[in-house]
């Protein structure tokens, strides 16, 4: 596909000589604006045809704010390892966990929660990363794929545990559902 037959529309993704991967954010009459991950918000002509288009969105007259935020969120999150922010339940702030084994005779151990939470939230980005590369590799057959991606269901499945540390539902953790 190229951009002279086509308007792309806000949430297209991108793959530009230069300036790498980014994702179409606004459209004037004779430019896009794109927002690239390295590189930030940059005019591309709508004539230029020496990038890769990655995923056309269909161009539409009317985009809300909200709806354009939320592609480039999805678009950042995909193509980056950057976190996004993770909040405790408030009832856990300044909470410790404590490790006490069997043998009275060890001494127990104590951790800040929010050093443990952080460590959760950190199992479960790199979760997702590795969900991306995996999906995104060439090298694997689709049946590979599905094998590999059970395997991180059911990953996220034993954490669950951890979900009662979570402030928001969205944040869980979330297994193999049944019917």
């Amino acid at each position: 596909m190229s951009s002279e037959n086509s308007i792309l529309g806000i949430g297209s993704r991108v793959k530009h000589p230069a300036y790498g991967d980014g994702v179409v954010i606004d459209i004037d009459v004779a430019a896009y604006s794109v927002c690239f991950i390295q590189y930030g918000i940059k005019l591309v002509g709508k004539e230029y045809a020496s990038w890769e288009i990655v995923d056309a969105i269909p161009y539409e007259n009317k985009v809300s704010f909200s709806e354009a935020e939320e592609s480039l969120i999805k678009i950042l999150q995909h193509w980056s390892d950057v976190s996004q922010v993770v909040e405790l339940g408030d009832k856990w702030d300044d909470g410790i966990l404590i490790l006490r084994p069997k043998d009275s005779s060890l001494k127990e151990k104590e951790i800040p929660i929010d050093s443990f939470f952080h460590k959760i939230v950190m199992v479960r980005d790199r979760l997702r990363v590795m969900e991306q590369r995996i999906n995104a590799t060439k090298n694997l057959t689709d049946e590979e794929k599905v094998n590999l991606q059970q395997y991180i269901t059911r990953i996220y499945g034993s954490l669950t545990t951890f979900n009662v540390l979570f402030k928001f539902k969205k944040d869980h953790f979330v297994g193999e559902k049944t019917n």
